[in-house]
């Protein structure tokens, strides 16, 4: 195994009702890299970690009342989970790969007004996903004409 303490940064962290079968699908439909797997006792999944880039994403059950897979909930999500693919890479083909994966595309690949080329997914339990890629860098300036919107660093 490779260095497993994480740099400065973010992280997500997502629940799941079948944390293995989620473990594996993440891999086959968006294309992360196994880090680890930390078993239980009775061979369930207690945490898990895969990685993306430079990014990491951890892998658990649903441990407590409000750590909860959407499935349980209703399939309300009160966040979702982006990624940034690299330059290059071809989002078409990664949405592709999701869809035959099993994933429900909620919004086809498309380009966007700030210049990345972006879908969104919903895995197999209900969690909100994004993907895009810059297909255009562009200035906020020119994202604002564009789109009609005000790009600031503050609000104030």
């Amino acid at each position: 195994m490779s260095d497993l303490y994480r740099p400065k940064g973010l992280s997500s962290a997502l629940s799941y009702q079948d944390p293995k079968a989620a473990y594996r699908w993440l891999e086959t439909a968006f294309g992360f890299e196994p880090l680890f797997v930390i078993l239980d006792g009775d061979g369930d999944l207690a945490h898990a970690e895969m990685s993306y880039g430079d990014s990491v994403l951890m892998i658990g059950s649903e441990w407590s009342e409000e750590h909860k897979s959407p499935r349980s909930i209703g399939g309300k999500n009160t966040q979702s989970v982006h990624v940034q693919l690299a330059q290059g890479e071809d989002i078409d083909a990664h949405c592709a790969r999701a869809r035959a994966a099993g994933a429900a595309i909620l919004m086809e690949p498309e380009t966007q007004f700030y210049g990345d080329r972006a879908y969104r997914a919903k895995d197999l339990e209900g969690h909100i996903w994004s993907f895009s890629v810059t297909v255009q860098k562009m200035t906020p300036e020119e994202w604002d004409k564009a789109s009609g919107f005000t790009t600031r660093t503050r609000l104030d």
